[in-house]
C-alpha cells in the first residue's frame, strides 16, 4: 500500500506529454476496460476518477497524517490530473485500476483504492489505498476495501491479492489484518522513504479465502 504510482508513472506520464457485504456493484458485468462499474456501499460510492477529482485529492492527500507512510504524491493539482489521466489510460490498456472513493454528500473524491496487476491478467495483483485522514475511523476503509476486493475476485478473476505495508505503520497492518489478509513475511528494506528504507509487512488474500470469509457467519467475523 506504501508504493501507490504517484511519482514513478506521473514522470512517466510527464514525458509522454468479514462478513458478505450489504453494499451493491452496480453494472458489474460491464466491461471494466471501457468504464469502472459504480460500487455502492452504505454511505459511500467507489467509481472512476474523474479530473475534477484533482483538487479535493490534492487536499486530503498531502497531509502529513496520510503520506507518512505512502509515496510521496503529486504536490500540485496539475501532478493530480496527470496522475489520474495516467489511471484511465493504463485501466483501458487492461493493466492497472483505480476507484475514487467518494462519500455520500460529496461530489469529489477523498481516497483512492488500486489494484495493479503483477502479470498478464489479474490473476496476481497488488493492491494499496489512501484514505484523507478525516474520514478515518468512520466505517468508510472496512466496507470499502471489502467491495475492491469482491469486484478483484468475482469481476476481475484474480486468485491472490497482495499489500505491503511498513513495520511502523500500525493503523494500515491492523486494518489488513481484520480485513483478513495473511501476514506471510517481512520484506527487509523494500520501500525507500525520506531517503532511508524501510521493513514492510506482506499481507496476501487468497480468492478460495476470500470466498469461505464471506460464507462465514457474523459473529465469526467479529473476533
Amino acid at each position: 500500500m506504501e508504493k501507490m504510482p504517484f511519482q514513478l508513472e506521473l514522470n512517466k506520464a510527464t514525458t509522454m506529454i468479514a462478513q458478505p457485504t450489504t453494499a451493491t456493484t452496480t453494472t458489474a458485468s460491464t466491461n471494466w476496460k471501457t468504464a469502472l462499474p459504480v460500487l455502492t456501499g452504505s454511505n459511500f460510492t467507489l467509481r472512476e476518477l474523474q479530473l475534477q477529482d484533482a483538487a479535493s485529492l490534492l487536499a486530503m492527500l498531502s497531509t502529513e497524517e496520510v503520506t507518512r507512510f505512502i509515496s510521496p504524491p503529486p504536490k500540485t493539482l496539475e501532478g493530480f490530473e496527470r496522475f489520474i489521466e495516467w489511471a484511465q489510460r493504463e485501466r483501458k490498456a487492461g493493466n492497472y485500476i483505480c476507484f475514487a472513493v467518494v462519500p455520500r454528500g460529496c461530489t469529489t473524491a477523498v481516497g483512492i483504492f488500486q489494484i495493479k496487476s503483477l502479470e498478464n491478467g489479474f490473476a496476481n495483483a497488488e493492491w494499496g489505498f489512501a484514505l484523507g485522514s478525516s474520514f478515518w475511523g468512520t466505517g468508510i476503509f472496512a466496507e470499502a476495501a471489502r467491495l475492491v476486493v469482491d469486484f478483484a475476485v468475482d469481476v476481475l478473476g484474480t486468485h491472490r491479492v497482495e499489500a505491503r505495508a511498513s513495520v511502523a505503520n500500525g493503523r494500515g497492518n491492523g486494518a489488513l489484518r481484520k480485513l483478513g489478509a495473511v501476514q506471510e513475511g517481512v520484506l527487509r528494506r523494500s520501500f525507500l522513504r525520506h531517503g532511508a528504507y524501510h521493513d514492510q509487512v506482506l499481507w496476501a488474500i487468497v480468492a478460495d479465502d476470500w470466498r469461505l470469509q464471506r460464507m462465514a457467519p457474523a459473529s465469526a467475523l467479529a473476533h
